[in-house]
């Protein structure tokens, strides 16, 4: 029996009590993962990215182990729920114009003392200031660095297009707007280079691509190093009282905490491993989160279809977007449908062996975009579930 196979029979034992639709989370792969990402980070803390968990429960499982410190947040209203239930360290990676939760922040002295918000932009201060409402707590902020790799004197720019913040001079100017304005405190800088941590470099059947990812890579790394050191230096002239400097993803963990200029990193995908982190050459983990949908019905030789599945993930559209059969091994979508809203027929050997009832397990492209789908998480140890704990829309939030 492969491991894979080994891994099926597990996850049909511990929910053979449970019908399809359902999601789970393999808890050794977890904490395994959790592990990897500890020992890539070579003593410095990871904040957890909680866009890739979107789970309470599980956030704080992590939370509770040696190397993990501090939530990464992706809206203000988020950030303000996490604080309130007791989170007491969370940065919000991105820009908000939430103002009713700006005057909530600025009115509450421990949401204000937990939470620091991202700005890249003066407007995004007055926007802060105008939506106060009386309130008059310091707004902890952090400055956001551009990560993107410019050649040819900028006609060619590879990376998200996130900060217009660029240059040492930009994030120190930025800085003393910030130290001149009462109100607001500067504590972070952070630089996300998705480029690196968030772009396999090994692509099954492309190696020519591939290579083409691992030297747009190691050229990105220096001058990022470099570029990034500078930035913390001239920022830090301003604000010496500078608490933390943010960086990393799970894809180059490793690499950004080999930085002296970066105290902590960004993690979150990491737990989780979905299908879009299988082609790295920097780790391999063990794909900790699926769901399992339902044979509904056998169209004849080497076919079922399962209720559901097109769960596509966020990002350019593309085959690599989708989620993929897992469990058992040798499926594959019809190519004329794919996966569908209602139903997804599959294609393949294994397909002869299931029966009305039973259930193919998938991979979803992304980390906590699973759990949009479903209320609730199915942890599993062994092959027992042991815990069932609600996802972030099992609490009544779907924050974006």
């Amino acid at each position: 029996m492969t491991a894979r196979a080994a891994d099926r029979a597990r996850y049909d034992r511990a929910t053979a009590h449970l019908d399809a639709p359902l999601a789970i989370v393999d808890l050794d792969a977890f904490d395994a993962n959790a592990d990897d990402l500890r020992r890539r980070a070579g003593g410095k803390p990871i904040r957890v990215a909680s866009k890739s968990v979107r789970c309470r429960a599980l956030l704080e499982r992590v939370l509770a182990r040696d190397g993990f410190q501090g939530v990464m947040s992706f809206t203000l209203a988020e950030s303000l729920w996490l604080a309130r239930s007791g989170f007491d360290d969370v940065l919000l990676a991105y820009p908000s114009a939430d103002r009713a939760g700006f005057a909530e922040l600025a009115a509450d002295p421990k949401l204000a003392g937990a939470v620091a918000v991202m700005v890249d932009d003066v407007a995004q201060l007055d926007l802060i200031d105008a939506a106060r409402d009386g309130g008059r707590e310091v707004v902890r902020v952090c400055l956001e660095l551009d990560t993107s790799l410019r050649l040819l004197g900028g006609r060619v720019r590879i990376g998200a297009r996130r900060s217009p913040l660029h240059s040492p001079a930009q994030l120190a100017e930025l800085a003393r707007s910030v130290a001149r304005r009462p109100g607001f405190r500067l504590v972070g800088v952070m630089a996300y280079e998705g480029h690196v941590a968030g772009v396999g470099d090994a692509v099954a059947g492309r190696p020519l691509r591939s290579r083409a990812v691992r030297l747009m890579q190691a050229a990105a790394r220096r001058e990022l190093a470099e570029r990034r050191a500078a930035v913390v230096r001239a920022v830090r002239a301003v604000a010496p009282g500078l608490e933390f400097v943010n960086g990393g993803g799970t894809g180059s963990v490793q690499h950004t905490a080999a930085e002296d200029a970066v105290t902590e990193i960004a993690a979150g995908s990491g737990l989780y491993v979905p299908r879009l982190f299988d082609n790295y050459t920097s780790f391999t983990g063990r794909p900790a989160a699926l769901f399992a949908q339902p044979v509904v019905r056998r169209p004849g030789v080497g076919v079922v279809t399962v209720l559901g599945g097109g769960y596509p993930a966020s990002g350019a559209a593309g085959p690599d977007r989708l989620p993929v059969p897992h469990l058992p091994e040798g499926l594959a979508y019809d190519p004329q449908e794919g996966p569908g809203e209602v139903q997804t027929p599959l294609l393949g050997p294994p397909a002869d062996d299931l029966l009305i009832g039973d259930k193919v397990w998938f991979r979803h492209a992304k980390a906590g975009e699973l759990c949009e789908r479903f209320d609730v998480l199915h942890l599993i140890e062994g092959d027992t579930v042991t815990a069932t704990v609600p996802t972030y829309r099992g609490e009544g939030h779907t924050f974006l």
